[in-house]
């Protein structure tokens, strides 16, 4: 809207017109509007002061005084009528709120109202659940409910005055501290927006500075520029001193307002029917013939009121149109976080399946490390691939370290060539590597199974410690322990099942150790599909019921990784030792090479070349003789260890290899039974209506949430149409 536009409607008679159609909106439970409100102390003249500005006979009675904000606005129409509603408090639970608003009173004339406007009241306590009695009964004393009367006829002008309950700091019969302290809160609710007038109700015959509304008030209005003080009972100060006082207050002599003070007079509750003009009649007299004529009376302190409701308004205007834009960019800001409508099948299937493929898109980066596709990678657990290699190059180098149950034999010179030195500085690089990696397997606790995983992969994973003994010194002992107990007649060789005993007990920690590696794999992914979950879907209900519904998918998917883990341990252990790989040949050779070596070391002779570099020499005839010697039963010994020893090596590797691309690559990452891809577009379209429904249906509160919010929209939207127009 241009500025043009905005004075054009600043200088519109009609904008406290405008400001009452919001307010029969409700706009001013979202958005302050500009108002004013009467509050005191009890007895002040509070309800005979509003029964003289809206001719409403506002009761005296103890038990039917005001108990909760009264919001009287009056609007000119060409027929008259009276309409009576009730506006739950702010804090009113559901069932309540439906109670009050059912309170519907249409009266069709002013005269009509006042007739009945102490049954009316009756009627909207008992709604409210007051007690009829303050000082016993069942019910509550006060009420943050607001009582909303609107009259409307051809002499009405625009205002609304909004009374609140009188002050007191002494509980009486029936009244509590919790009482005082609710009636406190409700009056600084209402004066503290900075676009309500505080008319602050004093009696004259008692001394203002008793009266705590004035401190009230200067606290929410610092500068004064929204306080009025009006001083009532008038006729009760007899005392000439007294009389000055008040004198001083009208004229701005004693403790000025920038609104200054008015003095009226008003029915007290024992007067007879005397009109306004005769109870004016007061302010002929000394000494209140000296004042101000614009400063007594309640037609004057009428007219001040509606020019001060019309200047804050208008001043109030552009910072008013500003705050309901805002509220409605708050409000669709709101709605948009409760996510896309879901209240049929199709709703929810859309919404459902948007966040499948929002799961599949992050699954497919975490797969290929590609982090930079979300800053949702920031999240540690959100890392998948890079912790499953990391694990994976531990377990490789805790496998090859101490998989097998006994030391091979070291075979080989013992004087080391210079070629040693890189081989023990390349093996010290990458056993930092793998410290380094141990510390980052450290922070990601994955050996830290929560309760909630327990319960969840209890029947999976490896138990908290497995006892891990490490590789023993005796092979050779072993090996002729084992030999001897099992030998045949065999003349050169031995039995083939021998060989399978002996490789069965020198992997038999594989089992162990390839379950431990399987649980931090699968730990991972578990936790990696659980924060992905809570990247993609921001609603914890759906999550939850998310969870729960893929939990069977995701066991069912680690266990077949387990079970496969587990035949491949099965095959190694199980079977008889056999290759195809020439490396087997290769390795057996260079074992009996570093055999022969060795006899013939002892008889070698150092020569040195012309380079300078050592060489040793050694006679044929030496080589042929080197092995004699050696007893049939200590050959075969020899020949069984470097047969293990070769094929243990080979099988490592290939284990280790066979673990990670058959178990946990096809199995848990990759294959079509990975356990990430339990959650896709696919699973969501297979659901029935009633699954459907558990999951991604909202809940009554969302529903209502979502549906308060969607009307907040059109309330606010009409609002500022209204203010436009």
């Amino acid at each position: 809207m241009s500025l043009s536009q905005e004075v054009i409607i600043l200088s519109d008679p009609k904008l406290l017109e405008k400001v009452d159609k919001l307010r029969d909106l409700s706009i001013s439970q979202l958005v302050p509007l500009p108002q004013l409100v009467v509050v005191g102390d009890q007895s002040s003249g509070k309800s005979s002061l509003l029964e003289s500005l809206t001719g409403i006979p506002f009761p005296r009675d103890q038990s039917l005084c005001t108990r909760y904000a009264t919001q009287i606005t009056s609007s000119r129409d060409s027929n008259e009528r009276v309409d009576i509603r009730i506006t739950p408090g702010p804090h009113a639970s559901e069932e309540h709120k439906k109670h009050v608003e059912g309170f519907y009173e249409k009266v069709n004339s002013g005269s009509q109202f006042r007739e009945q406007f102490l049954d009316i009241l009756k009627k909207a306590n008992e709604r409210m659940g007051l007690r009829a009695d303050v000082s016993t009964g069942d019910g509550t004393v006060f009420s943050e409910d607001v009582l909303k009367i609107e009259i409307h006829g051809p002499r009405e002008d625009y205002l609304t005055i909004i009374d609140v309950p009188g002050i007191f700091r002494t509980t009486t019969q029936g009244t509590t501290k919790n009482d005082m302290d609710i009636v406190m809160d409700l009056v600084k609710t209402y004066i503290k927006d900075s676009r309500t007038i505080i008319l602050a109700v004093l009696p004259s015959n008692v001394d203002i500075a008793t009266q705590e509304i004035l401190e009230l008030a200067k606290y929410y209005d610092k500068n004064g520029e929204r306080t009025l003080g009006v001083l009532t009972k008038p006729d009760l100060v007899l005392e000439p001193s007294a009389q000055a006082a008040v004198c001083d207050l009208i004229q701005g002599k004693k403790r000025p307002l920038n609104l200054g003070y008015f003095l009226v007079r008003n029915r007290g509750a024992n007067s007879g029917p005397e009109k306004q003009s005769e109870l004016d009649q007061i302010f002929r007299k000394d000494p209140w013939a000296n004042l101000p004529r614009d400063r007594v009376g309640i037609i004057a302190l009428k007219e001040q009121l509606t020019s001060l409701l019309v200047e804050i308004t208008k001043r109030e205007f552009p910072k008013l149109m500003r705050d309901i834009r805002n509220k409605i960019r708050e409000c669709k800001r709101d709605l948009n976080d409760l996510g896309p409508s879901r209240h049929d099948e199709r709703e929810q299937r859309i919404f459902l399946s948007q966040i499948a493929g929002t799961f599949h898109d992050r699954t497919r980066a975490a797969l290929t490390a590609d982090y930079n596709a979300d800053p949702a990678f920031d999240q540690d657990e959100l890392r998948l691939i890079t912790h499953v290699v990391n694990i994976t190059d531990i377990f490789s180098a805790d496998f090859r370290e101490s998989a097998h149950s006994r030391h091979f034999e070291k075979l080989g010179l013992d004087d080391p060539s210079a070629k040693a030195d890189v081989v023990v500085d390349c093996d010290s690089k990458a056993e930092s590597i793998v410290n380094d990696l141990r510390e980052l397997l450290e922070k990601a606790k994955v050996d830290d199974v929560t309760p909630e995983e327990l319960v969840e992969l209890d029947d999976i994973i490896a138990p908290d410690k497995i006892p891990m003994p490490k590789p023993c010194d005796n092979f050779s002992a072993w090996i002729n322990a084992v030999y001897l107990r099992s030998r045949g007649l065999d003349l050169g060789t031995f039995n083939a099942n021998f060989l399978t005993t002996a490789f069965a007990e020198q992997s038999r920690k594989w089992g162990d150790m390839t379950k431990i590696y399987m649980s931090r794999v699968i730990i991972t992914i578990h936790r990696f599909i659980a924060a992905a979950l809570r990247s993609v879907c921001s609603e914890e209900q759906v999550r939850s019921q998310l969870w729960t519904s893929i939990q069977e998918g995701l066991v069912k998917g680690y266990k077949t990784a387990m079970d496969q883990a587990r035949i491949l341990v099965e095959v190694e252990q199980r079977k008889q030792p056999y290759t195809l790989n020439k490396q087997f040949a290769e390795a057996r050779s260079k074992a009996l090479g570093y055999r022969v070596t060795e006899l013939l070391y002892p008889k070698a002779r150092k020569d040195t070349s012309q380079y300078g570099e050592t060489q040793y020499m050694v006679n044929l005839d030496d080589i042929a003789k080197a092995t004699e010697g050696k007893h049939n039963v200590e050959k075969l010994q020899e020949d069984i260890h470097d047969i293990l020893q070769a094929y243990y090596g080979l099988a490592t590797y290939r284990f280790i290899d066979n673990v990670f691309q058959l178990a946990v690559d096809y199995c848990l990452l990759h294959g079509p039974s990975s356990p990430l891809k339990v959650f896709t577009q696919d699973w969501v379209i297979k659901l029935e209506a009633q699954q459907l429904e558990g999951i991604a249906g909202e809940t009554k509160s969302a529903k209502r949430c979502r549906s308060k919010l969607k009307k907040k929209i059109e309330d606010l939207t009409n609002a500022l149409t209204i203010l436009e127009t």
